[in-house]
């Protein structure tokens, strides 16, 4: 394991019979950085983060988290991680106060030190008025929130979450993103699974891409997205139909393939970065005005379904289904 890695899993693998929900993937996850499992339900997430986090005993494989062997000492594993399941694991007639006081004595925490710590994180999840209130009167959103201050109230060095935003409304996954960036800025490591692309290009640092039990692709946004590019491009927006030049300027920038667009727009992608001064004085030279360039960079959704043959759609109907991830 690497200084900088806090996890190492090793060709983990799950079979149940003659079906692999899991087969033999790898990665690592740094200290201090977010890093998200990325697929369609059924890709095998869940069934990953259940083996890592001691709820689901590996085929194959090994999993070292923080030093520890994760499979063989499952135990002491468990006290240095914070883990966020799908479903509340908190109780319904304890008062969010209560909840998080219970969970803190759970782990061996001293009553005074639970209090505080409680305190603390109600105010900090925005949840102090509701700290009296019982659990079963809780927001999908804010049991999603004490859920999350509950895992986190011993201070682990690494934090799981399984599908963090699913099934909850936009304000209050806005709100959890936050929370978790925010945790990540006070130096806790966090995994989560999502089929959310948006979710995973806004938070993570780094991710990793599973389907059908399988790691396809795997790096940080900026490396998944130089693995699928073909080159450079630049789009311009002009004040005129550019279709009557595409010719000339395929002449002229020989090396870059022209593409003109109904709506005033030009394309250049090429193989070199594309020097934007020698274009707009060539297209000034034939009266031309340029009133828009950028830069064309393909989105994590395009990378996502060029790496996997998954259209981006079938995750967006499992999102709108708030289907859940295994």
């Amino acid at each position: 394991m690497s200084t900088m890695d806090i996890v190492t899993v090793t060709n983990l693998s799950k079979r149940y019979g003659d079906f692999t929900a899991v087969n033999g993937v790898s990665f690592s996850i740094h200290r201090g950085e977010i890093f998200g499992l990325l697929g369609p339900n059924g890709a095998g997430k869940t069934t990953t983060i259940n083996m890592m986090i001691g709820l689901a005993r590996p085929s194959g494989g090994s999993v070292v988290i923080n030093g520890i062997d994760a499979v063989k000492n499952v135990k002491k594993a468990q006290s240095v991680m914070g883990i966020v399941p799908d479903e509340s694991n908190l109780y319904d007639e304890m008062d969010g106060f209560d909840n998080l006081c219970f969970c803190g004595a759970l782990y061996g925490m001293q009553r005074a030190a639970r209090e505080k710590r409680a305190r603390e994180l109600l105010e900090q999840f925005d949840l102090t008025k509701a700290g009296k209130r019982p659990f079963k009167a809780y927001s999908k959103g804010m049991r999603r929130k004490l859920t999350i201050a509950a895992a986190i109230i011993h201070m682990p060095e690494i934090l799981f979450l399984d599908e963090p935003t699913t099934g909850i409304d936009v304000e209050s996954a806005r709100q959890i993103r936050q929370l978790l960036l925010e945790l990540k800025q006070r130096g806790t490591t966090i995994f989560i699974t999502t089929h959310y692309i948006e979710e995973a290009e806004r938070i993570c640092d780094r991710i990793a891409f599973i389907v059908d039990g399988n790691i396809v692709a795997s790096g940080s946004v900026p490396q998944l997205m130089e693995s699928v590019s073909h080159g450079h491009a630049i789009r311009l927006a002009a004040d005129k139909d550019l279709e009557p030049i595409a010719g000339k300027l395929q002449e002229h920038f020989e090396n870059c393939i022209v593409k003109t667009g109904t709506d005033h727009t030009v394309t250049l992608v090429s193989q070199e970065p594309i020097a934007l001064s020698p274009v707009l004085q060539y297209l000034d030279s034939l009266g031309i005005s340029v009133f828009e360039a950028r830069e064309i960079r393909p989105s994590l959704e395009e990378v996502f379904v060029r790496v996997t043959g998954i259209e981006a759609s079938k995750l967006r109907k499992e999102k709108e289904k708030g289907g859940r991830a295994k």
